[in-house]
């Protein structure tokens, strides 16, 4: 059977970059690495090409050095669904530290370029309400803020 996962490649900070994923989230793994006989150059430094295996939250990927390629974009992120208040500001203050930047609705990018969305789960469930003009208030309300804030978001649901 084929095994599916993420692969992100990276000019030279794969290991970097798998571990400041495993130091923001709390249920990960390193499941291994593999460097071959080549090296890429970087800003100031020259690192062996390579792969970095891990788990976060039960999801293995994989990073990858290989000097310069297409980056990342809009078209592919990483939704954190979270519990309440206190775990998405953890989620969002971690994701954009050391040079990350907020975007809207919920969407940062990290430091390394990789686009995440940290979304309470409530999110969804407001703005998916049978009741249009509800559903629209806290659509209207999130598309305001950068960092989802649940007791705004619940303001404008009830009206």
């Amino acid at each position: 059977m084929a095994t599916i996962f993420p692969f992100l490649w990276f000019n030279t900070q794969a290991e970097e970059a798998r571990d400041f994923y495993l130091s923001v989230f709390r249920n990960t793994k390193k499941l291994g690495s593999t460097e071959v006989p080549d090296w890429v150059s970087g800003t100031n430094r020259t690192v062996p090409i390579g792969t970095y295996d891990f788990a976060l939250e039960d999801l293995r990927l994989r990073t990858f050095n290989a000097g310069p390629g297409d980056g990342f974009n809009d078209a592919v992120s990483f939704f954190v669904e979270t519990r309440d208040q206190a775990e998405t500001d953890y989620y969002w203050e971690a994701l954009t530290s050391g040079g990350g930047s907020e975007r809207a609705c919920g969407w940062l990018r990290d430091k390394f370029g990789v686009n995440w969305q940290v979304c309470p789960e409530i999110t969804l469930r407001l703005i998916g309400d049978p009741d249009r003009k509800k559903a629209e208030r806290t659509l209207q309300a999130m598309y305001k803020m950068r960092k989802i804030i649940i007791a705004d978001l619940e303001a404008a649901y009830g009206g």
